[in-house]
């Protein structure tokens, strides 16, 4: 039995434009360009077998997007809505949760909602409003801390050592200088249980305390390398020895350009008299509550990941040998942290931070 003649496919001048078009544009759906494909194909003739052949797909296919084309023309190729269940929540309720949620508290002063609260609050079952809020992307029960500097020089002092990384002085060397202060030397009381398949390590949760140091450090901007040493005390006597040690390591024929903290330690008059004895040394404060702009910040936070967290100690110079040790292996291959944000962007984005925030001050 002869196949039924097939009806003629005609295209309209914008319709071969919109199909050109999600053929050609890369964020179309795949299955819209083939589609889109099989009807420019039969529109210049093809026949379901070759247009099937040419485009690797089954005669069904192409049979089924041509009807759909000739019934809804460009519509009938967007994907028609899948079976299943309706929905039983309508956008007024998932209105009505998003609104709650954000502008109004919760009862019993509790200071968020939770899934159940509003579950009872809008007669919802506690998995609708979590899919909701899921959906949404809000999250009640968490919460994030945030300071914004009052320094009055917080402009200026960001614009200086921001210029320092991104376009460090000639025949200079810019360190970047902090002290970690009441490093623990800790033992748990039990030993850590190692690692096991679908067992991560374990340590008890009590510990037992062996005494504090405090670690100087200074990171080198260009090479990425630590000078280090610890002491028991954290006092401007404390700076001013790491500052020499720093002035013997550093060839005396280079400048050196040092960002500190406010801390009260870097700014006592030993210390401003030994700077002016020693005139190659520059200091440059970070802004008040803005220790995020001093590299070494970010050292630390390796120092803290990779050796502190999950070590244990019975000594105060156990702990201090295997962070010396830890930083010689540092030093061995050193990885210098790149700095990539412009003080215009930095400032432009606490500017739009401010705007977004009530009575910041700012």
């Amino acid at each position: 039995m002869p196949s039924p003649k097939l009806a003629p496919l005609e295209l309209t001048a914008e319709e071969r434009r919109v199909l050109r078009g999600w053929v050609r544009r890369r964020k179309t759906a795949q299955a819209l360009a083939v589609r889109s494909r099989i009807i420019l194909a039969c529109a210049q003739g093809g026949t379901v077998t070759a247009v099937a052949t040419d485009l690797g797909v089954s005669r069904d296919t192409v049979s089924k997007c041509r009807r759909r084309f000739l019934e809804h023309r460009l519509e009938g190729l967007m994907d028609e809505p899948r079976p299943g269940r309706p929905r039983t929540v309508g956008d007024d309720q998932v209105e009505q949760v998003i609104v709650k949620t954000l502008e109004s508290a919760p009862p019993k002063g509790d200071t968020h909602w939770s899934t159940r609260s509003m579950a009872k609050a809008t007669g919802m079952s506690q998995t609708t409003v979590s899919r909701i809020w899921r959906a949404f992307g809000l999250k009640p029960h968490q919460v994030e801390t945030w300071k914004l500097s009052t320094d009055p020089q917080f402009i200026d002092k960001v614009r200086d050592i921001v210029g320092l990384y991104l376009d460090p002085p000639e025949r200079a060397l810019v360190l970047c200088v902090d002290e970690k202060s009441q490093m623990q030397a800790i033992d748990r009381t039990a030993p850590i249980l190692p690692v096991l398949p679908t067992t991560p390590a374990r340590m008890s949760h009590d510990y037992v305390r062996h005494g504090t140091t405090s670690l100087f450090a200074a990171l080198e901007l260009s090479s990425g390398a630590v000078m280090a040493e610890h002491h028991r005390r954290h006092r401007h006597q404390e700076f001013l020895k790491f500052l020499k040690t720093i002035d013997k390591a550093v060839p005396s024929d280079l400048e050196l350009h040092l960002i500190c903290d406010n801390y009260a330690t870097h700014k006592t008059p030993a210390v401003h008299k030994w700077l002016l004895r020693h005139p190659r040394f520059h200091l440059h404060f970070t802004p008040t509550s803005a220790s995020w702009l001093n590299l070494v910040e970010r050292w630390f936070a390796e120092l803290t990941n990779r050796k502190l967290r999950r070590s244990a100690h019975r000594s105060v110079t156990a702990l201090e040998k295997d962070v010396r040790a830890w930083i010689k292996e540092w030093n061995a291959d050193p990885k210098p942290f790149v700095w990539t944000k412009t003080a215009d962007e930095i400032l432009e984005s606490l500017a739009a931070y401010c705007r977004r925030i009530n009575d910041s001050g700012h």
